[in-house]
C-alpha cells in the first residue's frame, strides 16, 4: 500500500476531520481513506455535450417551435 501524508492543512480542516471521524467512530487515518475514495471512485458525471448527444432524436423541429399567444 503507498502512504499519503498531506501538509499544511488548516486547523480548522483537522479539527473536521477528526469530529466527522468521530461521527463514524474511525480513526481520523481512516476517515481521510474513506473521504477520498468516496470522492475518486464515484461516477464520472457526464457533460452537458455528451447528455445532449445521447438524447433521442424525435419530433419534427416545428414541434419545438415556441408560439406567441
Amino acid at each position: 500500500m503507498a502512504q499519503l501524508m498531506v501538509r499544511n492543512l488548516p486547523e480548522d480542516i483537522v479539527k473536521a476531520l477528526k469530529q466527522r471521524a468521530a461521527k463514524h467512530n474511525r480513526s481520523a487515518e481512516q476517515e481521510h481513506r474513506e473521504i477520498l475514495q468516496a470522492v475518486l471512485r464515484r461516477p464520472r458525471r457526464r457533460g452537458l455535450p455528451e447528455v445532449l448527444g445521447n438524447m433521442p432524436d424525435v419530433g419534427q423541429d416545428s414541434d419545438f417551435v415556441r408560439r406567441q399567444s
